[in-house]
């Protein structure tokens, strides 16, 4: 189905936007963990399968030609995923470590926001419909949720948080981001970035407690279990969503 607002290519920015996109996080970590160490495919061949994955679900999104709920958060999917096996295949297999992997992230992202930024003015996601823009924001998501993936892992191996402390600390950073948006001018193309990246090391460090071993903090579900519940509730979320919208909010065309 076609949401009825047709300008767009990107959901709606509203609560069941966040809720979804933490979601679709925690499922990304935890299908990216099954396909690395579940399945045992390793972190280089769950890269190769996850970014082919991706460029093809991307190339269907782009190419369409408004926005549909499904493909959308498929795609999102399919970045919290790959960006899994980026920041793991980073610090675990080419060994670079947590920070200079998250700081070529960081830098990468920037790069590509401000070509989006030189190029169209603008860096609101809210009307989304040339595909050079809609390129250079999926290329911004998967840099921003690869980063987001390195920051949560920080907080839990070198800095020594549990997943539940460094879950906590992220939505902290996310609660940070909302009284900006609610008491303070600033603007808030700049909040909705840092709410993007953000939501995922949070995603990332609820997935790892789900589905780590007890061992080490975690409740040992499994992670295929974890991501077909988090699969479930993602695909209710959106179809709520799709069906009962309301106007935007933590986004506008400002900048």
């Amino acid at each position: 189905m076609i949401e009825p607002r047709t300008l767009h290519k990107v959901a709606a920015i509203t609560l069941s936007f966040w809720i979804a996109k933490v979601i679709a996080t925690t499922l990304g970590e935890t299908a990216g963990d099954f396909i690395a160490q579940t399945l045992g495919l390793g972190y280089v061949l769950g890269f190769v399968v996850t970014v082919v994955l991706l460029i093809a679900i991307l190339v269907t999104q782009i190419r369409a030609s408004a926005y549909h709920p499904t493909l959308f958060w498929a795609a999102i999917v399919g970045t919290t995923t790959a960006g899994t096996e980026i920041s793991d295949m980073m610090d675990r297999t080419f060994g670079f470590g947590y920070v200079l992997g998250s700081s070529l992230l960081f830098a990468g992202l920037l790069i590509t926001l401000a070509i989006w930024y030189y190029r169209k003015r603008t860096l609101s996601v809210e009307n989304i419909v040339e595909k050079d823009s809609e390129l250079l924001f999926w290329i911004a998501v998967v840099f921003s949720n690869s980063l987001g993936t390195a920051f949560g892992d920080a907080l839990i191996d070198p800095i020594g948080m549990t997943f539940v402390q460094g879950a906590i600390v992220c939505s902290g950073v996310i609660g940070v981001v909302l009284l900006l948006h609610y008491f303070t001018k600033i603007n808030t193309v700049f909040l909705f970035w840092a709410a993007f990246i953000f939501t995922r090391p949070f995603g990332a460090t609820f997935g790892n407690f789900l589905t780590k071993e007890r061992a080490r903090g975690g409740l040992e579900l499994g992670t295929l279990e974890t991501s077909l519940v988090a699969l479930a509730l993602l695909a209710a979320i959106v179809f709520i969503a799709s069906r009962f919208g309301k106007p935007k909010v933590l986004e506008s065309s400002n900048a």
